[in-house]
Order: structure tokens, then sequence, then C-alpha cells
């Protein structure tokens, strides 16, 4: 699986209502999501299998500490923050099941109560600007799981101008994921073994080649 995203036909200065659009109707490769980011549309691989371990082990932890009626899932839901002109299909979404009764094809972001997002090398610069940043003045909890630097940072208390408190802990150590959650994330099985990032680094250099 080739890790860079492919940019879509989605003019830069695009009205958001008309890419959102567009993206609903877009009909993506299996395993791809397409997301509006910073005025264009963006289609890119929805997971790495080599992630999906650490992805399923997320979930089980969350879903016993999720606000009561919130969903915990990884399936492919698109998020519409109008806003701030963006879609995101977050990697986990926790979101009020009543987000899903709406007619469309996207939820609102703001029924949302946590995100995680699992970086790639293409996608680590969205996730840590464009998502920080846009979830930080919407979304409660925002979990980075860091595959390349092997660790985990939380941020909470959004704001307008962003999230107002975070803290990172390295893969094997516990994590607290704070209010409406509140526990002690095991992160042990975030751990990506060395030979499994040596091994897709190496395919991704043969794509280049």
């Amino acid at each position: 699986m080739i890790e860079r995203p492919e940019f879509t036909a989605g003019p830069v200065s695009g009205d958001f209502e008309e890419l959102l659009r567009i993206v609903e109707e877009l009909e993506t490769p299996d395993g791809h999501k397409a997301e509006v980011v910073r005025g264009k549309i963006v289609v890119s691989p929805w997971w790495e299998p080599r992630h999906l371990r650490a992805m399923r082990a997320l979930r089980r932890q969350l879903e016993p500490h999720a606000p009561e009626g919130h969903d915990v899932d990884v399936a492919p839901v698109l998020f519409a923050f109008p806003e701030s002109g963006r879609a995101f299909g977050p990697d986990l979404h926790v979101a009020d099941e009543t987000a899903f009764e709406a007619k469309g094809r996207h939820a609102d972001g703001t029924a949302l109560s946590l995100v995680a997002e699992l970086t790639s090398e293409s996608s680590k610069d969205v996730d840590w600007l464009d998502k920080l940043d846009t979830y930080g003045r919407v979304v409660p909890v925002y979990l980075v799981l860091d595959m390349q630097a092997q660790e985990i940072s939380a941020f909470w208390d959004p704001s307008p101008k962003g999230y107002r408190s975070r803290t990172n802990v390295p893969f094997g150590r516990p994590l607290h994921v704070p209010a409406p959650f509140d526990f002690e994330l095991d992160t042990s099985g975030f751990v990506t073994p060395p030979e499994a990032e040596t091994e897709a680094e190496n395919g991704e250099a043969g794509v280049d080649q």
C-alpha cells in the first residue's frame, strides 16, 4: 500500500459546501478515504495493516469509558467542521449516536467527544497541524498515536484558539485520558515491532524506484 495521499481536483479557494458534496459523491478506492483539507480534497489510505493491532487495543479500552449514548468506532465516517472549512474521517472516533440519524453522508463534528489519529509518513503533517487546529476548537479529547516516534499525545480542553492542555508518553507507559473518559490507558499494545516499520519503509522505497 502506497502511503502518499492523492490530491484530487479540489480548487484551493473552493466553496466548502461544494467540496463536501464532491467528497460525498466521490468513488474512492477500497481502503481509502476522502477528506477536505486546506481547500482541497485529499484521498489517502484509511489505515495501514500494521497499525490495526493498535487501533483495536485503543477501541477496546475506550469503550467502557465512553460517555453514555456515545459510540466508539473505526468505521469510515466523515465529520464536517464548517467553521474551519474542513471535513475529516478520523482513524477512530467517539461520537453521540444521534449524530448518525441525520440525512446525508457526513456527521456533525460537534457530536464528537474524542478522536484518535495514527500517523503515517504521509499523514502526520495533517494530523499534527490541520487536524490539531480544527479538533482543538471543538472536540473534547484528541489522541495522536505517533507511530514513527512510538509515543502518544493527549490534547484536551478545547478553545477558540485550540487545545489548552497536552501531555504525552512513550508507548509502553500509561497515559491518562482526560474527562469525559477519565481513565489510565495501557499503551503497551501500541508498540510496533521495529522490523515491521523497516519492512514498510523498504516497501515504499521500492515503489519509488
